[in-house]
């Protein structure tokens, strides 16, 4: 396949962003805003002269690619109207509420979230778990839900960068060629300092606001421990590795069971669950231009990927740098570039990845890849209004990207401490940069 020139590549890449942006600014569905830069691949396609079937083949690969967060944003728009009927969502505020005292809040949540997060290795099945009634219990206590929504992201990601239960964890040492062993020692210094900066701030925040904040140390309504029975099995399943797919839906059907034995009827379930509940979101109704776009996306992705657009630019810009400083700018820059067009987690890391891989490996440095790329690559995406992790955690806790990300530290300290310890290491050889071989 011929490669695409310099000049076609920047159109698609302004092309993609202006729909994008038009879409968050002028609040159109990202659907009909991200159409113009697909619409605009097919065409350097066709330039390329690509057969309607092999275009066909490499969209759908990019859109089984993406099946498994498709079906987890599916799943979402049912459990919490299941969770509520059931009295799982009123019963776990209450429990929340009871057992985090409301003058520790943010710090509490930050650490509670990091817990499941290292032990699920999932942001996603970490705030649809712990996240939801996190942040309903600060709208009870009247909290800045931004500030929650920061620190219960921050204890997501988490563990999604650095346990080893983690899939993008997982993904990313096997793109790097290291051993999970290996990563983990290369992310230490960056993750101790990142967690002491997320320490102090939540602690500040609490420590500040603490005299303007109830202390309520019981519960308010009465509720049956069969109402956490949705959740238990949620966790549990996942504690034993199965699908969060299918976890979310034994969740979702036995709430459906409990809230059917509370006398809440078919009808008024079936309204729910395409409705959503009045005041606290869900429903079916509210997510599909969210499914939509992300299929669109899928199949953007899977072109990019399949016609190799991206690569070749990549290895020309490498051959200048001749710093750990200058590597790690340049990695910096390439993945947030790939971020923004690529619109998920694992696209980014797989490009990056396997680019960057060779220049990093003949210095040595294979390890000093994989500790950049866990603090830019895999948090970016969180951070990109118009990217699928950033809109599922946008969906499950109802605030906006621009409203968490200044409280979510976590995610943007951890690109400037890698910059700064790289800076520091100019002319001198560190462990976390050495090669894992």
């Amino acid at each position: 396949m011929n490669t695409f020139s310099g000049k076609q590549v920047l159109f698609l890449i302004v092309i993609t962003l202006m729909g994008v942006l038009s879409s968050v600014f002028f609040r159109f569905p990202l659907v009909i805003g991200f159409f113009p830069g697909f619409i605009c691949l097919l065409l350097l396609a066709r330039s390329k002269k690509l057969e309607a079937d092999r275009i066909w083949r490499m969209s759908l690969s990019g859109v089984a690619k993406s099946k498994v967060v498709i079906l987890i944003l599916f799943s979402v728009s049912f459990l919490l109207p299941s969770w509520y009927l059931s009295g799982t969502i009123p019963g776990m505020v209450d429990i929340t509420i009871s057992l985090i005292d409301p003058r520790h809040f943010f710090i509490l949540s930050f650490l509670a979230a990091s817990f499941f997060s290292m032990i699920l290795g999932t942001s996603v099945g970490t705030l649809s778990t712990i996240g939801i009634p996190l942040m309903s219990a600060a709208m009870v206590l009247h909290l800045p839900v931004s500030v929650a929504a920061g620190a219960i992201i921050s204890g997501a990601f988490v563990g999604d960068r650095t346990s080893p239960f983690s899939s993008s964890h997982q993904l990313l040492a096997n793109t790097i060629e290291i051993t999970v062993k290996e990563q983990q020692k290369a992310l230490s210094l960056t993750t101790i300092l990142a967690l002491a900066a997320c320490f102090i701030f939540y602690s500040f925040l609490d420590f500040h606001g603490s005299r303007e904040i109830p202390f309520q140390s019981k519960p308010n309504n009465p509720f049956s421990l069969w109402v956490f029975i949705p959740p238990v099995l949620l966790v549990s399943l996942i504690l034993f590795r199965i699908k969060i797919f299918y976890n979310f839906w034994v969740s979702i059907l036995s709430a459906s069971l409990i809230a059917f034995i509370k006398g809440v009827s078919l009808l008024g379930m079936i309204h729910a669950y395409w409705y959503g509940i009045t005041g606290l979101g869900g429903g079916l109704s509210h997510m599909y231009e969210l499914l939509l776009f992300l299929i669109l996306a899928g199949a953007y992705n899977g072109l990019l990927e399949g016609m190799n657009v991206i690569q070749p630019f990549m290895d020309k810009w490498l051959q200048s740098s001749k710093t750990v400083f200058g590597d790690s700018v340049r990695t910096l820059l390439a993945t947030l570039l790939i971020s923004f067009i690529a619109a998920n987690q694992t696209l980014p890391i797989i490009l990056t990845g396997r680019a960057f891989l060779p220049h990093w490996k003949n210095k040595g440095r294979q390890c000093g890849l994989a500790s950049v790329m866990a603090d830019t690559t895999m948090l970016f995406p969180a951070m990109i209004p118009w990217s699928v992790l950033a809109i599922m955690c946008s969906t499950i806790l109802r605030v906006s990207v621009f409203e968490y990300l200044s409280s979510a530290i976590f995610l943007w300290i951890l690109p400037l401490l890698t910059m700064a310890i790289s800076l520091f290491q100019k002319g001198k050889k560190f462990q976390f940069t050495k090669s894992a071989a």
